[in-house]
């Protein structure tokens, strides 16, 4: 007889456990990367060692570094992100919470008429729990995953935003840089302009030059002052960008000063040849697999919301029929209420649930392969700009020294009688020109390493 007994609570406590550790949920398969192995004109293999470093290695200019470590400090967008965690955390512990039961210090009194005319009082002391579930099926532990699946998305945001932050700072300091650069260059060419239209004018004045010259020059020397406005509104705005990026006002010992020469290196090469598995670091596409686990997860907890729900509702403490009796020997006892719940009609409810559930795994399958897509697009197009920049870059180079010198024969020509000035000036406009597009071009190579950087998955590694 003992046996049997201790068999059937073994069979019992078995069986419990067993019914505990019931989900209903997907097992969870990360879909297959609808992309090439490789990015396109990369080789097959990663050299050997290949990998990011953190933003902080990857920035060589220390104003920028500190630039940017004040921005992870004070961008209102990255703190609004930041406190977005806490939220979703604080759902988490709530969804977490509800696996274990809730007891509460309950009072209570009750009193009603009786049979024969009189009234009866019953008064309770004690603790209570009120309808706690035993989650046999899984749904209240479905939920739970889910909601740690949407906590785990919301740190994968965070870093999401801190490599959009790292990756804008850089990009505006360095067009801010190039902005000095054009400054620099378009006043320079402004006095160069003026002193012409000063030695056009004076020849005119004594019939040397005639009125096409003058006005040739005329024209030239106001297209400089209206570059150079153009150029200062453009400084303007970049630091108005920058300032709202950082948070605060901007330390003017860690604006760029002058332009940037090829000695010195702001930014740290990216390696080559890397596969295109490492956009798996990517938070972006590390957040889209977070939400895919949790719409999983919901799909469990619609299932199990299929079967039985039991509620379990309990109390013990005093009672008594006195108030001034409540505390007195002889009156604890204990209540026990559980209750189970078997869906036989809910005009579809359910099954409306768990549609919505697989819709939503659907979807979150879309925008995980879609995260996915985008990031191989913008490592590829980051690939063709350091592909072709560097070699545009070289060319301008080349055409920049081209029209420099032959500023300088024109000018030699013309002073000795042999060109016209049309010759001195058209060479001066050609000469400009040429030397906005190479600081242009300079400020691309540099932005496209940025982007580079940032579609790789870097910036965000503290």
């Amino acid at each position: 007889m003992t046996s049997s007994l201790t068999f059937r609570r073994s069979a019992l406590a078995l069986a419990v456990l067993v019914l505990s550790g019931c989900s209903f949920i997907p097992t969870h398969e990360r879909p297959a990367a609808p992309v090439a192995a490789v990015f396109p004109g990369q080789a097959a293999t990663a050299p050997a060692g290949a990998e990011l470093v953190n933003w902080s290695g990857f920035v060589q200019d220390a104003r920028l570094r500190e630039l940017i470590a004040l921005s992870l400090q004070n961008n209102r967008d990255l703190r609004v992100v930041t406190l977005n965690i806490e939220q979703v955390r604080a759902q988490y512990q709530i969804r977490r919470a509800d696996q274990l039961p809730t007891l509460n210090l309950a009072a209570s009194g009750n009193r009603q008429p009786t049979a024969d005319g009189g009234m009866s009082s019953t008064y309770t002391a004690g603790l209570a729990m009120a309808s706690w579930e035993l989650d046999f099926f899984g749904r209240v532990a479905s939920l739970k995953d889910a909601a740690l699946a949407q906590f785990l998305a919301s740190e994968e945001a965070r870093r999401t935003a801190q490599t959009s932050l790292v990756a804008a700072v850089a990009s505006t300091w360095l067009s801010l840089q190039a902005d000095e650069e054009l400054l620099s260059l378009t006043q320079s060419t402004l006095v160069t302009r003026e002193d012409s239209l000063r030695l056009t004018k004076l020849r005119f004045d004594n019939g040397a030059n005639s009125a096409l010259d003058l006005r040739q020059a005329e024209s030239l020397a106001a297209a400089a002052r209206g570059t150079l406005a153009q150029q200062q509104r453009a400084k303007s705005l970049d630091l108005n960008a920058l300032t709202l990026l950082v948070g605060q006002t901007l330390p003017a010992h860690l604006l760029p000063t002058g332009p940037s020469t090829a000695t010195q290196a702001q930014l740290s090469d990216v390696p080559e040849g890397l596969p295109s598995d490492l956009l798996n670091r990517r938070a972006d596409i590390r957040q889209a697999e977070q939400a895919l686990i949790a719409a999983n997860a919901n799909i469990g907890a619609a299932r199990a919301a299929f079967f039985p729900r039991i509620v379990l509702t309990a109390s013990v403490g005093t009672v008594s029929t006195q108030l001034s009796g409540l505390f007195e020997s002889g009156s604890w006892g204990f209540s026990l209420a559980p209750q189970a719940l078997l869906p036989i009609f809910d005009a579809g409810r359910n099954q409306a649930n768990l549609t919505v559930a697989k819709v939503s795994r659907d979807v979150a399958v879309a925008q995980y392969e879609k995260a996915i897509q985008v990031a191989f697009r913008e490592v590829s197009d980051a690939l063709a700009g350091r592909a072709t920049l560097g070699e545009q870059l070289i060319a301008q180079q080349a055409q920049a020294t081209a029209e420099a010198e032959r500023f300088r024969l024109a000018d030699l020509r013309y002073r000795n009688g042999v060109a016209s000035y049309l010759d001195v000036l058209d060479a001066q406009r050609s000469l400009f020109a040429t030397q906005q597009a190479l600081a242009q071009t300079k400020l691309a190579q540099q932005q496209s390493q940025v982007a580079l950087y940032k579609a790789l998955g870097g910036g965000w590694t503290e």
